[in-house]
């Protein structure tokens, strides 16, 4: 009898997983990024239901399989990138007929590999192309749309997939390249450390000197077409608020529930109802 309690529990539980993977929420927040998404109780689920735009995972190649972690010491063979990611967003865009949520906005996968850059690329590269029709790609330099940008962080294989004449993945570049002649679709992003560029913490005012660079790096990012994005940055609304007055695309954090709170009490920051 305990036995078959607990199946049906774990039963129940898979059903609402899968139940709350497929729903849409009222809002979808453009500026809201779910940092190390897959350490959540429910990862991409939690951030789907609280509609953030941008998630992030780590993988590493094992076995073939390329694995969710971000320590090579928790890696657990299930945790796949397909099985987490790549099947239950699929089923989304096809739920709603090419987009990731009823709202038509492009979803963000931010995968950032841990290992051998090259070798991992090239067997992400071979499972994002059984993905193809619901990923933005390039072919022979034209990009084509999708549902979802896929972008390469971490160890990037940059001139291998500059190389590539079709492409599902772009480059998740640094405040370094700023100033890159690379177009956009293949390197759609720069990111980098906020910490190690400012010294402002979400206590008090903002210096000036913080606020001009800030302004000249979305500037330039922006004039290039890249999305902007920092990590470690502190979880606190000054900082935010900062971040969004200054329109960097999108804002990292560990916390989903209190960036989509903040997001939503901002006249200033772009949602989707």
């Amino acid at each position: 009898m305990r036995t078959r309690l607990i199946l049906l529990w774990c039963v129940a539980l898979i059903g609402t997983s899968q139940n709350a993977e497929s729903q849409s929420p009222e809002r979808v927040y453009p500026a809201a990024h779910s940092h190390n998404d897959y350490t959540r109780p429910q990862p991409l689920t939690d951030a789907l239901a609280n509609g953030f735009r941008s998630v992030e995972a780590d993988i590493f190649l094992r076995d073939g399989d390329l694995v969710v972690a971000h320590d090579a010491d928790q890696i657990s063979p299930e945790r796949t990138l397909r099985s987490m990611y790549l099947d239950p967003l699929s089923r989304r865009v096809r739920k709603f007929q090419g987009s990731v949520y009823q709202q038509p906005i492009e979803f963000i996968l931010l995968v950032d590999i841990k290992d051998d850059g090259e070798t991992t690329y090239a067997a992400l590269h071979e499972l994002l192309s059984e993905y193809a029709s619901m990923l933005t790609h390039v072919k022979d330099g034209k990009q084509v749309t999708g549902a979802i940008s896929v972008v390469i962080s971490g160890n990037r294989p940059i001139e291998m997939m500059a190389e590539q004449s079709t492409r599902y993945a772009g480059i998740d570049g640094r405040l370094s390249d700023l100033d890159s002649d690379m177009p956009a679709h293949l390197m759609p992003m720069i990111s980098d450390r906020w910490t190690s560029h400012f010294a402002y913490r979400g206590s008090g005012p903002v210096a000036d000197d913080d606020k001009q660079k800030l302004q000249q790096i979305v500037t330039k990012a922006h004039r290039a077409g890249r999305t902007l994005r920092f990590w470690a940055t502190p979880e606190d609304q000054n900082l935010w608020q900062v971040l969004v007055d200054a329109n960097v695309d999108l804002i990292n954090t560990d916390h989903l529930a209190h960036l989509r709170k903040f997001l939503a009490s901002q006249e200033s920051a772009p949602s989707f109802e």
